[in-house]
């Protein structure tokens, strides 16, 4: 029997934040992927590994997590006032789907350091020391996002002394703005899609919780540890071990959805798996965090544990850190009375590798609460570059 050979395409293995993608530029992708449909979804499933009964990706580029799943693909924008349109993609790791419902915070920092390292951006535009400021539309949710890429000789500057919880090493500091991530882009819906800061959802085989839902950096549902029986310092292991509590999490997700107008029927919420996200918090409180750092009460606001995927995360997403940001600056979310209420503009919560900080600034504007911005500091690496395979009849 004949085997076509492998193709190779060129790519780009890179860490953004606390996340770590495959990168293509459109113009290098095979004139069927330049598209979507069926033959793009195919090559970055095969490209990840995925799907994987095993969940391991011992035969692709991903890491058998959330967030080592993914795969992005960038090309020169036509919008006014911005370089790049920025795509991404959420592999599943063991079912045969790419959720393409929302955006990936961590990668957007990556997004605007690879802008450049793939001579997308105007070279007119790239200072030969300082800050480049990349234009960022984000094409899954179509909104705006601003990343302030240092600059040294030239080059994106890689290297730095700028820490994130997170990550092990130090790396130089990318400042992130998402523009107007009041709602979740796809029909241009209100910041809180139920019309409440806090709603009685009712879960089936869980009971009626205290939430909120709030669509800005991604939807996401927001309920109380004490109400699900934690305490908001949980690591990894103590949710992730638990089927019965990951089942619990998934109802939640599945009922915030339905209830935020995401999905019409539950049975659509197994192939919309990157959105809604589910968050608990908590008031501060002393914890170890998986480094074994010790996070004191002092330091922080509240404590937010996140799940995506289907698994707690290992520290925060971004997309969801704008949602803290942003539910943490309306008085009277969860989040907010979780940081001991008023009015604030920032905010620092303890997650399971340590701490972040991000800041919101919301008003209302005729009764509507909205959000202007969220800003936070992460960091970009590039790994590996050059080519990626996969076998030829992948696509």
């Amino acid at each position: 029997m004949a085997h076509q050979p492998q193709i190779k395409i060129p790519a780009t293995y890179i860490r953004g934040g606390t996340s770590k993608g495959v990168f293509f530029r459109l113009q290098d992708l095979p004139e069927r992927c330049q598209v979507p449909g069926a033959a793009r979804d195919a090559l970055f499933m095969r490209v990840i590994g995925s799907p994987d009964p095993y969940s391991a990706h011992i035969d692709g580029m991903g890491g058998a997590t959330s967030s080592t799943s993914k795969c992005v693909i960038l090309s020169r924008s036509a919008r006014p006032d911005h370089d790049v349109d920025y795509l991404y993609g959420q592999v599943s790791i063991d079912k045969a789907f790419v959720d393409w419902s929302g955006n990936c915070g961590n990668l957007s920092t990556a997004a605007g350091a690879f802008a450049i390292h793939a001579g997308l951006v105007d070279p007119a535009r790239i200072p030969d020391n300082g800050v480049c400021v990349v234009r960022i539309w984000q094409a899954n949710i179509g909104k705006t996002i601003i990343a302030h890429v240092p600059v040294a000789n030239g080059q994106v500057q890689e290297t730095g002394d700028f820490e994130l919880d997170g990550v092990t090493f130090p790396a130089a500091e990318i400042v992130l703005e998402f523009l107007d991530p009041s709602d979740d882009g796809e029909d241009g819906g209100a910041m809180f899609p139920t019309g409440k800061l806090i709603d009685d959802l009712e879960v089936p085989g869980v009971g009626t919780l205290k939430a909120t839902m709030i669509a800005a950096g991604i939807p996401t549902v927001f309920v109380n540890a004490a109400d699900i029986g934690y305490t908001g310092t949980e690591l990894r292991e103590a949710i992730n071990t638990d089927p019965a509590a990951l089942a619990k999490f998934e109802a939640i997700r599945v009922a915030g959805a339905l209830r935020m107008g995401l999905i019409k029927t539950p049975e659509e919420a197994a192939t919309r798996q990157h959105t809604p996200k589910i968050a608990f918090v908590a008031p501060p409180a002393d914890y170890t965090a998986s480094s074994g750092k010790q996070i004191k009460a002092e330091e922080i606001d509240l404590l937010v544990r996140a799940l995506s995927m289907g698994k707690l995360h290992h520290a925060m997403m971004g997309t969801a850190a704008v949602a803290i940001g942003t539910a943490a600056a309306v008085p009277g979310t969860l989040v907010n009375l979780a940081a001991g209420g008023g009015e604030r503009q920032a905010v620092r919560f303890g997650h399971p590798s340590g701490t972040l900080r991000v800041g919101a600034e919301a008003q209302q504007v005729d009764g509507q609460w909205t959000v202007t911005r969220a800003v936070m500091s992460r960091s970009a690496r590039v790994l590996m570059e050059g080519w990626v395979r996969v076998p030829g009849e992948v696509i």
